[in-house]
C-alpha cells in the first residue's frame, strides 16, 4: 500500500457490471481532477488469443491441465503484484494493452487477440487505477492485495452471472450455447478457488441480485434488467461510512446489516458515486499531506 502513490483496484469476472463502476470512476477522476494511470487485467494474461486456445484444447483432449483466465496458471500475477508495489513506491512502471478487436486493432497497430509492446507509464499520474480478475488475490504466486490501497468488488449472483455470459458469447461472439456451458464448467474450479476468495478482501463490495426468477439460467431469454435488480452493498470496515446521508440520498434503500445497505438496482451508478468519492479524495488528501 501507498501513501504517496495509491493504487485503486476493481475485480470482478467478464459481464459482473464493473463497466458501470469503469464509469462511476471515470465520472469522479474527471470532476475532481484526478489524472489516472490505467492497467487492464487483460494485459496480464500469460498467453495471447491462439496460444490460450492451444492450451484449452490440449487439456480438453487429455494433454495437458485444465486452464482457464480464471486461474493462477494463465496470468502473470507475480508481474501485477510488482507493477503494484513498483507504482506504490516510484509512480511509475510499465503498461501493455491486449488487442480485444479490429476496432483496437487498428486504434493500437497489432492483431486483435495479441498483446502490444511494453511501454513506459506516462509521468505525472496522480493514481493507478485497475480494472480486472485478480486486483484482490492473494496466492503463492503473489499477493496482489496488500499493494492495494482501495480494493473495489463488483459481482453479481452466480445465476445472474452465467445468464449474462451466456447471453453475451452468443448474440455477440457466436459461440453455441454447449460452448458456453462447457467454458463456464471449465471455469469453475478457478472461480471457486481464485476469483471468489478476493470478495473477502474488498474494501467495498457491490452485489447484484435480481429480484426475478433466475433459477434455471441456461433456458433465460433476457438478462434481468438493472430495475430487476437490487445492489447489496458490503463495507468491510463502516466506521466513518455516513449510512444515514447515503439512505436520504438513495430513495427505496435500507440497511440488512450493520455493514450492508440495499439499493436498487437502477441507482447502482449513483450509489458508486456517492460512496467512492469521498474514498477517493481520502486517498489524494493523504498524498498531499504526504
Amino acid at each position: 500500500m501507498s501513501t504517496k502513490h495509491p493504487v485503486i483496484a476493481v475485480t470482478g469476472s467478464s459481464g459482473a457490471g464493473t463497466s458501470t463502476v469503469m464509469k462511476s470512476f471515470a465520472h469522479i477522476f474527471r470532476r475532481e481532477g484526478i489524472h489516472a494511470q490505467v492497467i487492464e487485467g487483460d494485459s496480464f494474461h500469460r498467453y495471447d488469443r491462439v496460444q490460450m486456445r492451444a492450451k484449452v484444447k490440449a487439456a480438453d483432449t487429455g494433454e495437458g491441465p485444465q486452464i482457464s483466465h480464471f486461474g493462477p496458471e494463465s496470468n502473470l500475477l507475480a508481474d501485477l503484484a510488482t507493477a503494484f508495489e513498483t507504482y506504490g513506491t516510484t509512480g511509475s512502471g510499465k503498461v501493455r494493452r491486449y488487442v480485444h478487436d479490429e476496432g483496437e486493432a487498428k486504434e493500437l497497430g497489432s492483431a486483435p487477440g495479441t498483446f502490444t509492446e511494453w511501454q513506459p507509464m506516462a509521468d505525472g499520474s496522480d493514481l493507478l487505477f485497475y480494472e480486472g480478475l485478480h486486483g484482490g488475490y492473494v496466492g503463492p504466486e503473489a499477493d496482489v492485495a496488500k499493494h492495494v490501497d482501495l480494493l473495489v468488488g463488483v459481482v453479481p449472483i452466480i445465476n445472474l452471472e452465467w445468464i449474462q455470459k451466456l447471453h453475451r458469447d452468443k448474440t455477440q461472439r457466436g459461440y453455441s450455447q454447449d460452448a458456453v456451458v462447457d467454458t463456464i464448467l471449465r471455469r469453475m474450479p478457478d472461480y471457486v478457488n481464485h476469483i471468489c476468495p478476493q470478495f473477502s478482501r474488498t474494501h467495498v463490495n457491490f452485489q447484484r441480485v435480481p429480484t426475478v426468477d433466475t433459477s434455471n439460467p441456461f433456458i433465460a431469454k433476457d438478462i434481468p434488467s438493472a430495475d430487476e435488480s437490487m445492489v447489496i452493498i458490503r463495507f468491510s470496515n463502516p466506521k466513518g461510512i455516513d449510512f444515514p446521508y447515503l439512505l436520504s440520498m438513495l430513495d427505496e434503500s435500507w440497511m440488512s446489516r450493520p455493514n450492508n445497505i440495499v439499493v436498487p438496482g437502477g441507482k447502482m451508478g449513483l450509489a458508486m458515486q456517492l460512496i467512492l468519492t469521498p474514498l477517493i479524495l481520502r486517498l489524494m488528501d493523504r498524498k498531499r499531506r504526504a
